[in-house]
This record gives C-alpha cells, sequence and structure tokens, in this order.
C-alpha cells in the first residue's frame, strides 16, 4: 500500500467479511451488515478515509460511486474520484451506485446509528451539523480487518481483538450467546434441555428448542422462585413434558388442547402457585390478545384467579425476525424475553392509570 492509501478490497470483500465482523447480537446490526454498508465501507477505503490520514468521507462519496469507477483500483484514479466527487460538473464514469435522497441513510442509519454507534467509525466534532463537509473516517483497526491479506487465523483474530475492543460487554455477551444458540441448532442430535428437577429431555435440533433451552435453564431459575415445568411440547405437538403430578396438586388438569402454548412453568415458591404461560417465538406464534384470553379461558373454568397467571413471548434477541415481525402483535400484560440479553425483561402494562400508576415516576 502507499502511505495515502490502504490496500484495494473489492466490494464483494467487504460485503463478505461484515457479518463475521458484526454477528448475530451487534446492536443495530442490519445497518451494519446490508449492501448499503458494505457500499459504505468499501468508498471509505477506496478514498483513503481511514483515522490518521486527515482524509475524511461522508455520502456524497457513497451515492456517486460507480461499477466503472470502483474498479479503478490504482492510487492515482482512486485520488482522483475523492478530489471530484464533491464537484457538481464533473463526469463520473458509469451508473451511479445510488440517487442522490440516499444520503439520509447512508447519514442517519448505516452511519450515525450503525457503524459510528458500535466504533468501526470515527466522525469529525469540529464541524458544524450544518456543514456538508465530508466529516466520516474508518477507525485504523476497522480499516485493516478489509485488507485482502488478511486470512484464515490471522483474519478471525483481528476480528476478535477489534469486537474486544470496540463492543461493550453487553454487546459481546449477546453476539456470544447467539453464537452459541446457532452452534447448538444446527447439531444433528438435538438440543437437550436440563430441567428444575434434575431430569433431562432432548428437543428436535433448531432455533425453538434453542430458546425453549433458554427458557428453562436461564428464565425460569431467574425469575421464579421455585421453578417447575408442567407442559413442554414441540411444533410437531409431540408433548416432550406432561407433569401430571403437581398439575393435579395445585388443581390444573393440563389436556392436550390447541389453545395451550408451548411451555407451562409453575412457580411454586408463592403460597397460591404462579402459572406462567409461555410461546416460543423463533419466526412467529407470539402471546396476542387472542392467545391470551383462550388461556384464559381454560385457567378461569380450573378456578385459578387471574392474578396468579402470567403470560410470556421468548424470543432468540431484540433483533430477531421472529420478534420484529411479531412484536405489535404482543397482548397488554405480558412479558417478553430474549435469550441473548437474560438478566432483563420487558413488562407490556395496560391500566397503569386504574392502577394510580399516572406518571412515569411511579412506575
Amino acid at each position: 500500500m502507499t502511505a495515502m492509501f490502504p490496500p484495494y478490497a473489492s466490494k464483494g470483500l467487504v460485503l463478505e467479511r461484515l457479518p463475521l465482523i458484526f454477528t448475530e447480537g451487534t446492536p443495530n446490526r442490519q445497518y451494519c451488515v446490508r449492501d448499503l454498508a458494505a457500499s459504505t465501507v468499501f468508498t471509505a477505503l477506496y478514498v483513503g478515509a481511514v483515522e490518521g490520514q486527515n482524509v475524511y468521507f461522508g455520502p456524497v462519496h457513497i451515492y456517486r460511486m460507480t461499477d466503472v469507477q470502483a474498479d479503478k483500483a490504482d492510487s492515482y484514479q482512486r485520488l482522483a474520484y475523492r478530489e471530484a466527487v464533491r464537484k457538481k460538473n464533473v463526469f463520473i464514469a458509469g451508473r451511479r451506485w445510488y440517487a442522490d435522497n440516499t444520503r439520509e441513510p447512508i447519514r442517519d442509519e448505516t452511519l450515525r446509528d450503525g457503524l459510528v454507534a458500535i466504533g468501526a467509525v470515527i466522525s469529525r466534532a469540529d464541524l458544524p451539523t450544518t456543514s456538508g463537509a465530508p466529516r466520516y473516517a474508518l477507525k485504523k483497526d476497522f480499516a485493516a480487518l478489509f485488507d485482502p491479506a488478511l486470512t484464515g487465523d490471522t483474519l478471525a483474530t483481528a476480528i476478535t481483538a477489534f469486537q474486544n475492543a470496540h463492543l461493550s460487554k453487553g454487546a459481546l455477551t449477546r453476539m456470544a450467546i447467539m453464537r452459541a444458540g446457532a452452534a447448538t441448532a444446527s447439531v444433528a442430535e438435538g438440543v437437550r434441555v436440563n430441567f428444575p428437577n434434575g431430569e433431562t429431555r432432548v428437543l428436535a435440533s433448531g432455533p425453538s428448542s434453542v430458546i425453549t433451552r433458554a427458557v428453562v435453564e436461564r428464565f425460569a431459575p431467574k425469575f421464579l422462585g421455585k421453578p417447575a415445568v408442567l407442559w413442554l411440547s414441540e411444533s410437531s405437538n409431540k408433548v416432550v413434558v406432561r407433569d401430571e403430578t403437581i398439575a393435579s396438586s395445585i388443581g390444573l388438569k393440563i389436556e392436550a388442547d390447541k389453545n395451550l402454548p408451548d411451555l407451562i412453568l409453575c412457580d411454586l415458591a408463592p403460597a397460591h402457585p404462579l402459572l406462567v404461560f409461555v410461546e416460543i417465538v423463533a419466526t412467529d406464534g407470539a402471546m396476542t390478545p387472542m392467545r391470551q384470553q383462550a388461556i384464559y379461558t381454560l385457567t378461569d373454568a380450573a378456578g385459578f384467579e387471574r392474578k396468579h397467571i402470567a403470560f410470556l413471548t421468548a424470543y432468540s434477541d431484540r433483533q430477531s425476525p421472529g420478534f420484529k415481525k411479531t412484536v405489535a402483535q404482543l397482548a397488554w400484560n405480558t412479558y417478553a424475553w430474549f435469550s441473548s440479553e437474560p438478566e432483563n425483561l420487558v413488562l407490556m402494562r395496560a391500566g397503569a392509570e386504574a392502577l394510580g400508576l399516572s406518571r412515569l415516576i411511579q412506575l
């Protein structure tokens, strides 16, 4: 490389490496790994906008790039593009990658909420927010990850070093949990679940089973005083666990019913046990108002007061497709939980004013 430009990396290489750097669980990952992000990182490398070089790029460098220009890899052509692209009357050969109005998603999503927020791109603090001057540059150790000569274990080591240096502890934890879950979901022999009573069961391989295991092994011990699993079924309608003894002792008759959820937990610690009805969502099937009401019909008939009933929808991550698809369907007075952030719980509270909680400080 010259002192001015990093090694030439094709957009294809950038697009290939971004998901390796920003794995599942990365905050706003969609903004960091999509095609627009690859175009942004490629162009920043192309014009030499890397920390320490006093060279910066802006959205105009990305949306005026063309395939013809991108193939010109020598330093002279890269320098010429960097200098010319901001001039309105300069001709750039080839069809532009994006229209002018793409500047907003580049600036607001890919950069501000994505690569800048994650610590991969720096932004000049000395420019007014209204300035049109280029203000962005790739962090030096982030730019180094796209050196084509960096491959195999050496690349993996460099990626890990970057992640440890720039991602928060929470983000790293989420990424580790998501990686472990993805690996487990693909294991042919299934997903082994350890139940509170010491028994184990093997569920069919797949993301739903990984989330189910997390609910039983992590959610239940964390949020229930004395947890028990009363019912567990798989998508094939196979009943994996059906604890008639405990169910009978608390007055609940469990029968296979289309309205039963994927999982029923029980907290035996309170004087009156708490029943927790759980829907597992990998792609679909959240605890909707209709599902909630159908379960209330069953528990009302069994004589359970509604204050002793809780509802949970369990997901792998806040950025998972399943959550994005179903979040608008979640019933009020239910909980949402993410296996990638097991210490946290989301409450969908309705009727706060009726409870005398009309101010945020009271909540």
